[in-house]
């Protein structure tokens, strides 16, 4: 849940996307109740969305490399080779300035299939003590122009090289970086982003072997319409997956440092549900540094390595995806779905989703309050349609599974715009979602994420 001292990015990017337009097989956790088919995905539709990845080993070699090698295998990626020079980086959070050697790979153009007001990447890598990874991205914009090279995170799985940081202050005056999310400052105009190119740099510590390994980069480009309601959809599924329930209100107070527990801790309470799910675990010499009289303490360590340090909190998107894919066997990516459809079509498949939305407590009969930002973990659907979600905003572990009406829910996740407490025009998210799963998905599970428009 957003923290009401921090104006939310989302607010700011999301309400120039509204203005764009004004006219594996399953686990065993996993409990199937009725399979309607709706695995099936059907005729491919023309999406607002485009989310496209480098997850191969032609495709890493189609890049252009310089000091990195790509290496084959069961799950191919990229690494360091020799590296392409040394340079400095001072920390801005520790404010430890230290030499690291380093190497890059940039990705080919990709031309969007729908120019887009908004992008955000994400990306799953491997970064052993002592390597770290920064990631950026250019674009070309609809009149012909370029963007510049933005910072779009600097990461590493643990905290003790760098402090994982987005970067603020990035922006050309047509474009912005908020955060994790690239936005055009005001798409009113027409302008879009057409084209764009990934760039990673892997560093190292000087002298050494070690390396980043990265496994899948990939960005995730949209132009959603402007909307203060959706059209209501039909249920196509009554199905329920068994993932664990974790409460983030239990947490609050906790690590002030990791922005205090509580209401601010729902993104990796519910990335930590649906790794667990899939079977992530920690062994508890990883837990060793929470305090033993916490409950749930792998919610403590979702938490702290997920932490974003510029943004001050654990909501950061691809932040959470790349912790996700820390977990042997996982990755994560970060997009938008277009429907509850496209959910009932990953449920299917045995795919929780982790769903961002924004809602008064009039707006989501059961859930008992309202909020500017929110991460839920939606595990399926009842014989009505009715969503079954496990919502961390709740007292307890117990209290987290919930049912909120189809229409009610469909609609505060999908839209754009909407009213605020004061009455004002706020944003919605616009169907953005984290989606974990198996490195080597079944095929069962691969046509539901096509379907989805994740390969």
């Amino acid at each position: 849940m957003s923290r009401a001292r921090q104006p939310s990015r989302r607010t700011v990017l999301t309400a120039a996307v509204a203005a764009a337009v004004s006219a594996g097989t399953v686990p065993a956790a996993a409990v199937q109740r009725t399979d309607t088919g709706a695995d099936d995905p059907g005729p491919a539709q023309a999406r607002p969305i485009d989310y496209h990845a480098w997850t191969t080993y032609r495709e890493w070699r189609l890049g252009t490399a310089q000091g990195v090698r790509a290496v084959s295998g069961p799950r191919p990626g990229v690494v360091i080779g020799t590296p392409a020079g040394r340079s400095d980086y001072t920390d801005p959070h520790t404010g430890t300035t230290a030499t690291w050697e380093y190497a890059t790979w940039t990705a080919p153009v990709h031309r969007l299939t729908v120019p887009a007001t908004e992008v955000v990447a994400s990306w799953n890598a491997h970064t052993p003590d002592g390597t770290w990874l920064q990631v950026e991205l250019q674009g070309t914009y609809s009149d012909g122009t370029g963007t510049p090279w933005y910072v779009m995170g600097r990461w590493a799985a643990g905290d003790q090289d760098i402090r994982r940081t987005s970067v603020d202050g990035q922006s050309d005056g047509k474009s912005t970086i908020w955060t994790d999310t690239f936005a055009i400052d005001d798409a009113s105009t027409g302008l879009r982003l057409t084209s764009y190119r990934l760039r990673l740099t892997l560093y190292r510590r000087p002298g050494t072997h070690l390396t980043p390994t990265v496994w899948r980069l990939g960005a995730m480009g949209s132009d959603i319409p402007d909307r203060f309601t959706v059209p209501a959809s039909t249920p196509g599924l009554a199905q329920e997956l068994a993932v664990p329930r974790y409460s983030q209100e239990i947490h609050k107070g906790q690590y002030p440092q990791y922005d205090n527990g509580g209401e601010a801790w729902c993104s990796p309470t519910s990335s930590q549900m649906i790794v667990e799910y899939w079977g992530g675990r920690l062994t508890p010499e990883q837990l060793s540094w929470v305090d033993p009289s916490y409950a749930d303490p792998q919610v403590d360590h979702a938490a702290r390595f997920t932490y974003d340090y510029q943004y001050e909190g654990c909501g950061n998107w691809p932040f959470n995806a790349a912790y996700a894919a820390t977990y042997h066997g996982l990755q994560g990516v970060v997009t938008r779905l277009a429907s509850l459809g496209d959910l009932e079509t990953l449920i299917a498949a045995g795919i929780p989703a982790i769903t961002s939305q924004s809602f008064l407590k009039t707006e989501l009969t059961g859930a008992g309050y309202g909020t500017s930002g929110h991460l839920m973990t939606v595990i399926g659907f009842t014989a009505d349609g009715d969503v079954i979600a496990n919502d961390p905003a709740s007292p307890g572990d117990d209290a987290v599974r919930r049912v909120y009406l189809r229409r009610e829910f469909e609609n505060i996740w999908l839209r754009t715009k909407r009213y605020n407490a004061s009455g004002n025009v706020a944003s919605g998210t616009g169907g953005v979602c984290y989606l974990y799963f198996p490195a080597h998905p079944s095929p069962r599970q691969r046509k539901a994420l096509a379907a989805v428009g994740v390969r």
